[in-house]
């Protein structure tokens, strides 16, 4: 049996809003529930709060899995199977899941305002790599010499990134990146170039629409 469930001072109980993990601004933050809250929790999860047109970074965890329980809102989720060389993305509504396997790399973009979502992991602490991380401290040097990637430009397009990120884009950057195609026509590749899969096919070669359940309702949601 478990050390802590034989404690005199166990605890069964946390409050998922308390402790603040990220802060992007009063709208786009992340508070959390994992050993530190919770010694004798054996799983563990980030509470998420999204504005349209914000993302959950790139990354990837070392330790764990992931599932995404979507509250309120839709996203886009996408994951990168490294077995068949390509994107596997699932437009989520209200009750829906999506997992994240342990080691693969991705990330999460809010197609509405208000987005909500439970991110839960199979161990109580979640080890994280940060893709902002990854391009920040990786030389330029390094990258020329791996991808042939004009150094100063690289230097230049990775100056905005000078933390690691967790919600983007950065504050204060302008971005026009397109998201809304990625419900409108995620099959469609906007540059096939940039995302090379083994066939050259689209950017979201694996979309996927969950099927609808009879049995679930959405309730009605307030903040």
């Amino acid at each position: 049996m478990s050390q802590e469930l034989t404690s005199p001072s166990l605890t069964l109980f946390a409050d998922a809003n308390q402790t603040v993990n990220y802060r992007r601004d009063t709208h786009n933050y992340i508070t959390q529930v994992f050993a530190q809250e919770l010694p004798a929790i054996r799983t563990g999860l980030f509470n998420v709060h999204m504005s349209q047109g914000i993302i959950i970074q790139p990354h990837w965890h070392t330790n764990v899995t992931e599932l995404v329980f979507l509250i309120h809102g839709e996203v886009i989720t996408s994951v990168f199977n490294p077995f068949t060389q390509q994107l596997m993305t699932y437009h989520l509504k209200p009750g829906q899941v999506s997992e994240f396997p342990k080691g693969w790399f991705h990330w999460i973009v809010a197609l509405t305002n208000d987005v909500h979502l439970l991110t839960l992991f199979d161990q109580p602490t979640p080890d994280i790599v940060y893709g902002s991380d990854f391009l920040r401290f990786t030389p330029k040097e390094i990258m020329h010499l791996a991808y042939c990637i004009n150094m100063e430009e690289y230097e230049q397009a990775i100056a905005p990134v000078k933390e690691s990120l967790i919600l983007g884009p950065p504050p204060g950057c302008q971005s026009n990146a397109p998201y809304q195609q990625l419900s409108i026509n995620p099959n469609q590749a906007t540059s096939p170039s940039a995302y090379p899969t083994q066939t050259n096919t689209a950017y979201y070669t694996n979309y996927q629409t969950p099927p609808q359940s009879n049995h679930y309702r959405p309730y009605p949601y307030s903040y």
